[in-house]
């Protein structure tokens, strides 16, 4: 049975190709959010490979970046795996 809580998002790479995403979450760090993806063709495989993007809103719409600034990620995924202790714990 499907979740029917999953959000699908579309969205095109630099070639134009289509990809389609799980939307795991959305976290905040320093004022600035960032989505938790999971490309859907890896939902199934125990080692998918999540991806954090910058999440950018305007006005209805919303679009993601990647996050270039290697403080920044590591920032980022610092902030995701305390997240994780704290569940785990």
């Amino acid at each position: 049975m499907a979740d029917t809580n999953e959000q699908i998002i579309e969205t095109f790479d630099e070639e134009g190709n289509k990809i389609s995403f799980e939307l795991l979450d959305i976290v905040s760090v320093d004022d600035i959010e960032y989505a938790l993806l999971l490309p859907v063709d890896e939902r199934n495989k125990e080692d998918g490979e999540i991806l954090v993007m910058r999440l950018k809103k305007d006005g209805e719409e919303f679009s993601f970046e990647v996050i270039e600034n290697d403080d920044e990620f590591n920032k980022v995924a610092q902030y995701i795996e305390e997240i994780e202790d704290e569940i785990d714990e």
